[in-house]
């Protein structure tokens, strides 16, 4: 898998959305796009294969990747209303959809195989979802390719024999831009970058225009990738060694990070935060003031929270109580199809807004020091989106969860006004409480226990955070600690990472629970 520098907004507090997983609903829409855009939005007939021994064979209805793909190839946002309505949709556009479910040998638990037709062309894609709502085309026509969908892509497609015309295109493409991919059925070359609408190349000598197919591929993420990218740190090491002179608390060293890291200002980085912070904002409000959804497990229980809350009825947990609420309150808005921000993923988007503008309310603080909050938590994601992973797939719902608590755990220390130090500290001792959480879900929903996790998660969090304040030791770097959560979750079993094979999801009352969720 390629990888390229991670994005705070691309790779850990994004993307803004609605479904109930990132890395099957989010990441699905935005392959469908990909494919939309290979099939130049003409699409009669979709073929989806999903692998027997990956996560998708088993989740790919209940966890909305069918939902998020129709809707891509629909050509709909993330946050679309109608998508809860895709396939009804699909149909009515006149676009025939097969799912096949085979055994295909995919190395990732999350590929998507797309074989797509119209009366003109067939084109075959191969995508991967790899956590958090981010992908990876790694193959076009079954030629292979790179495409993470953070820049323009332009395919030429030409015929495999037509030397004159590859030699002519590659004296006009742009130098280190393209590559030329062939078998021995078609031959494409692939231009990464740039503008479509004011490419000069696309002036080719005679008529060879005619002989090619032209397809734009339109970048799906919110921050574009470039050339010369250069940042002051991937590691918390490096960030520490780069701060030593610096002395910058950790949510202005994110906000540097993320300006070399997207080509743009550091205030207009904290300015795209609050965009965040308001959707979070809004997730809470609507899930506490109540949600309705036929398909899901779990009805609306944070008004009842609340009441009992505000009555004295429930054991005084302070601020502990404030979080809990408004973890329940987003993961209720998620379950009912509102839009959330995956942070890092849908799965565990309770955990940072909860914690985070929970204690900020509780704390009489304002909305910058949310924002600051949530950026010096972008920062601990940072590390681990580079080092290890978000996907629940690969790493279990500590990779979910338990990064969602190391990066809430920073931003409790820097709202209180901690230091750097102690902010990673809180997230080293939150990320190794966490080691060994599997993703089991009950009925094959994520929901739960999912919520249970978010709260756990949450509560995690803050006793991490005062004991960072308290300078507790927490004895293994943060690095460290990421290393070992990535061994850990790739060390479980396969049951237990989002199949819905293991765990509670195999339970008697799970099956019944899904059952009749089928029947309704």
């Amino acid at each position: 898998m390629s990888r390229l520098p991670p994005s705070i907004f691309n790779d850990v507090v994004g993307p803004v959305m609605r479904g109930p997983s990132s890395s099957h609903c989010a990441a699905a829409l935005r392959i469908g796009l990909l494919a939309r855009d290979l099939m130049n939005g003409i699409i009669e007939q979709v073929l989806v294969e999903f692998d027997t021994a990956g996560s998708l064979a088993t989740t790919h209805l209940s966890h909305g990747s069918d939902m998020g793909l129709w809707g891509g190839l629909l050509g709909w946002d993330a946050t679309c209303e109608e998508l809860p309505q895709s396939a009804k949709a699909l149909s009515a556009a006149g676009i025939v959809a097969e799912v096949r479910i085979g055994a295909y040998g995919d190395l990732h638990p999350n590929t998507y195989r797309l074989t797509l037709r119209n009366a003109k062309e067939t084109h075959t894609l191969t995508a991967i979802s790899t956590g958090g709502g981010m992908i990876e085309v790694i193959a076009i026509d079954d030629l292979s390719v790179s495409i993470l969908g953070d820049r323009c892509e332009t395919l030429l497609f030409l015929d495999v024999d037509d030397a004159e015309g590859l030699a002519a295109i590659a004296a006009h493409c742009p130098a280190g831009q393209s590559a030329i991919k062939r078998n021995a059925a078609r031959c494409m070359v692939q231009i990464s970058g740039g503008d479509p609408a004011c490419r000069e190349w696309l002036d080719l000598p005679g008529k060879l225009t005619e002989r090619l197919t032209i397809r734009t591929l339109n970048p799906v993420v919110p921050v574009l990738s470039r050339s010369g990218m250069a940042l002051p740190f991937l590691s918390c090491r490096e960030m520490l060694d780069y701060n030593r002179n610096a002395s910058l608390p950790l949510w202005a060293l994110a906000a540097c990070y993320e300006s070399a890291r997207g080509g743009i200002s550091e205030a207009e980085v904290f300015e795209k935060m609050r965009g965040i912070a308001r959707v979070m904002r809004g997730a809470i409000d609507k899930g506490v003031a109540g949600t309705d959804y036929d398909d899901r497990i779990l009805g609306w229980q944070s008004g009842s929270f609340r009441a009992l809350m505000e009555q004295g009825a429930l054991l005084d947990g302070g601020m502990l109580n404030a979080i809990i609420l408004a973890v329940t309150a987003t993961m209720e808005c998620k379950s009912a199809m509102g839009v959330v921000v995956a942070a890092p993923t849908a799965g565990s988007c309770g955990v940072l807004p909860g914690a985070c503008l929970a204690a900020a309310d509780f704390m009489g603080k304002g909305e910058d020091d949310a924002v600051r909050a949530l950026l010096a938590a972008g920062m601990i994601g940072v590390f681990i989106a580079e080092h290890a992973t978000f996907s629940a797939e690969v790493g279990g719902c500590q990779a979910e969860c338990g990064s969602a608590s190391g990066m809430a755990a920073a931003g409790l220390v820097t709202l209180a006004g901690g230091g750097v130090e102690q902010a990673i500290s809180a997230a080293s001792m939150a990320l190794q409480a966490s080691f060994g959480m599997v993703c089991d879900p009950v009925a094959n929903r994520v929901e739960a226990p999912c919520l249970g996790k978010n709260v756990l998660a949450a509560a995690n969090a803050l006793s991490s955070a005062n004991m960072g304040l308290a300078n507790f030791d927490a004895l293994i770097p943060l690095d460290e600690v990421i290393a070992a959560m990535d061994q850990v979750g790739k060390s479980l079993p396969h049951e237990l990472r989002c199949t819905a094979l293991g765990g509670l999801s195999v339970t008697a009352t799970s099956r019944a629970i899904e059952g009749r969720l089928r029947r309704q």
